[in-house]
């Protein structure tokens, strides 16, 4: 059977399932909401003024720019774990309610725990962005390092055990960069996995509760 296939034959067998459908359309509309109000949070709290942590890691070393790397890391991972996921639909729900979650999460502290950039930061642009069109680089999106909780988010939700491995060291590579760049403070880099974890588990909970019923 050749992926392509196998790809079909997985969908429509978990499609045949009573709710998976349902539960399918309902993840992505959330999913498509947390971002959209999270991209409109972001553009405001920009203007915000927050505070300034002393950072002693940080203290110990200039920035220096590794833009780059962080994101051939990010978009690789991202590439691997689309590609894996979409062989395991049930995997991939809860992959995006996870994420989804962590974007809610995201919002919460952002908003209660306002942030200015740590000290001779240098920005970390997208390669993407920059290159297909103009938008701002936001330099107060902190508290906690969302590119090292959705790879750790990868890790947790790969099927494949050799893949996890490869993810888990994707992570603390991600980790190491956005410090090496100034971009997070060591707090919210320390914080992330953490906030994937626990997304996680709420989401498998709940998704436990909703096969009992």
């Amino acid at each position: 059977m050749n992926k392509y296939h196998k790809f079909k034959s997985v969908w429509h067998k978990e499609l045949s399932v009573k709710g998976f459908k349902i539960r399918f359309i309902i993840t992505l509309i959330l999913l498509g909401f947390v971002l959209i109000s999270l991209a409109k949070f972001l553009s405001v709290h920009e203007h915000r003024h927050g505070f300034i942590f002393n950072d002693p890691l940080l203290n110990l070393f200039p920035a220096i720019n590794v833009t780059w790397l962080t994101f051939g890391l990010i978009y690789l991972g991202l590439i691997i774990a689309v590609g894996l996921l979409a062989f395991h639909p049930r995997e991939l729900i809860l992959a995006l309610q996870s994420y989804t979650l962590i974007a809610a999460f995201r919002i919460i502290t952002i908003f209660l725990l306002p942030l200015d950039a740590p000290p001779g930061i240098i920005p970390l642009k997208d390669p993407f962005v920059e290159f297909f069109g103009s938008g701002n680089t936001l330099l107060r999106d902190l508290f906690f390092s969302g590119h090292t909780a959705t790879m750790f988010l990868f890790f947790l939700t790969s099927p494949s055990k050799k893949l996890k491995t490869i993810f888990l060291i994707c992570t603390i590579l991600v980790a190491i960069c956005v410090l090496t760049q100034h971009v997070h403070y060591t707090i919210d880099v320390i914080i992330a996995p953490f906030i994937s974890y626990t997304s996680y588990r709420i989401i498998c909970l709940i998704n436990q509760e909703v096969k009992k019923n």
